[in-house]
């Protein structure tokens, strides 16, 4: 059976898995770790991508992502490829690191960010890595001892996990490490580690309660969420691919967004691919790059390729189009080309 597509958009939490290949060691040491942490630093602060939790094991990691500007597609494969080609040249070994595609799942996450920051950190306990809640606090590879104020790591965004514990940042970490410390006695929870109805729901015993009640709710095994949120997540997820699919049936490439854009912004098309901060210039290329990638499905390392950019300097200009188009009410199709079943009601931001 061919895989499922991942689902992805914007401000999405996902809790991504990898594990390495026959289960081997991905990490044989602190500096394998240590290198880890620095590749993935550098790529959520350059992407904007918000990591709110994260677990370095042996032979698997766990992170909790929230999509920025760049697709969490491109996130994990400049992460995963760039640490793989780093430990193979450390250790003189060749192949495969990891074990197939990383893992992601797409959490609802007013219901489950609590509970999945809660888990990821327990993972050092309960792998016996540390022996205690002390010994969590300090442990500098995984995000609880940042959370804790022992370890610092800029890009992890400890402010929007702690701002539910309290007001000021003592009684958070307190009111926080006694909810994470309650997790202890739970061992691995089955209903956090992947999507679908079973789990979402809670457990068996919970679904078959629903449908004797009458209640069958939707559900996908790549989203953890209630029923209305996994049907808002793929009504989204569908419209984003009917918008490419139509897109290309139409025949829209990059020459015609480049084309649109001179039009909108009256700029030779060459010119997008040109140094400059004349303000039009940038408006042009930012409008250009985000109608590219969120329209398109362009990736943002083959954009910098072509315009010849950093993909930092991509991950921008999307950032600052999306902002355009908002202000502006921008299309990238002229409705008057339009037939009147193809006009979208309300531009499409996923």
């Amino acid at each position: 059976m061919a895989r499922k597509s991942r689902i992805d958009a914007p401000g999405a939490l996902h809790h991504i898995t990898a594990r390495g290949i026959e289960r081997r060691k991905i990490f044989r040491g602190d500096a394998d770790r240590n290198h880890f942490i620095e590749r993935l630093g550098g790529i959520l602060t350059e992407t904007r991508t918000r990591c709110l939790a994260w677990a370095l094991m042996d032979n698997h990691f766990h992170l909790l992502l929230k999509t920025g500007a760049a697709p969490l597609a491109s996130v994990m494969r400049r992460l995963m490829t760039g640490y793989a080609v780093s430990f193979n040249l450390r250790y003189r070994r060749h192949g495969h690191l990891f074990q197939n595609r990383y893992r992601s799942i797409l959490c609802q996450e007013d219901a489950y960010l609590a509970e999945l920051v809660r888990y990821i950190h327990l993972n050092p306990v309960r792998a016996r890595i540390v022996a205690d809640m002390d010994g969590l606090d300090r442990y500098p590879y995984a995000g609880h001892s940042v959370l804790m104020g022992y370890v610092k790591r800029e890009w992890q965004d400890t402010r929007n996990v702690l701002s539910r514990y309290g007001k000021s940042t003592e009684a958070a970490r307190r009111h926080y490490r006694q909810f994470v410390q309650e997790g202890v006695a739970q061992g691995r929870r089955s209903d956090l580690v992947g999507g679908g109805l079973i789990r979402s729901a809670g457990g068996w015993d919970a679904v078959k309660a629903l449908r004797k009640a009458g209640v069958f709710e939707k559900s996908d095994e790549r989203i953890l969420g209630d029923g209305n949120f996994v049907e808002e997540v793929l009504a989204a997820a569908e419209e984003q691919l009917e918008q490419k699919t139509r897109l290309r049936a139409q025949g829209v490439d990059l020459d015609k967004v480049a084309a649109r854009v001179s039009e909108l912004m009256e700029v030779v098309p060459d010119q997008l691919g040109q140094p400059g901060k004349e303000r039009r210039l940038v408006n042009a290329r930012s409008l250009y790059c985000f109608w590219a990638v969120r329209e398109l499905g362009v990736s943002q390392s083959a954009l910098s390729r072509k315009l010849g950019l950093s993909v930092t300097g991509v991950g921008q200009s999307v950032r600052r189009g999306e902002k355009l188009v908002r202000e502006k009410n921008y299309r990238l199709l002229c409705e008057a080309k339009m037939k009147p079943s193809e006009r979208p009601t309300e531009q499409l931001n996923v």
